[in-house]
């Protein structure tokens, strides 16, 4: 079985999405996947300015076949989450936006970045992993 080189852009302020996303990946009985993001309880360490922290989120982002960005409306107001997606721009990845459970709208900002958009739920996530990206 393949194993997917993800990052998940998040905001620290609503890390339990990103701890649910990841639980819904996890539960996928034919999925793989090693998660490169960034949580609050796994900070980069060691980066003293906003240039030493993008630098070592590219970093981060390098080895990854996809970006998936979870697309609530905070995520056009985050300035961390606005500079991954030019990050994973500059380096071509395969940038898929997840609808927030429930959610009628998403962030504009991810939506015209993203390669693809998927539903909150596992099957739609990991098929549109699978669509647009290798292993």
């Amino acid at each position: 079985m393949q194993t997917y080189h993800l990052f998940i852009s998040h905001s620290w302020n609503y890390s339990d999405a990103h701890d649910k996303l990841v639980n819904l990946l996890t539960a996928h009985p034919t999925f793989n996947f090693k998660n490169f993001s960034v949580p609050p309880h796994n900070p980069i360490v060691g980066a003293q300015t906003d240039k030493e922290l993008e630098a070592a989120i590219e970093n981060k982002i390098r080895p990854c076949s996809a970006v998936l960005i979870m697309a609530g409306m905070y995520s056009t107001y985050s300035q961390w989450i606005n500079k991954e997606i030019k990050i994973a721009q500059r380096m071509g990845k395969i940038i898929i936006a997840i609808k927030p459970f429930g959610a009628e709208r998403i962030s504009t900002v991810v939506r015209e970045a993203a390669t693809a958009e998927c539903a909150w739920n596992t099957n739609s996530i990991v098929d549109a992993i699978r669509l647009h990206t290798e292993a």
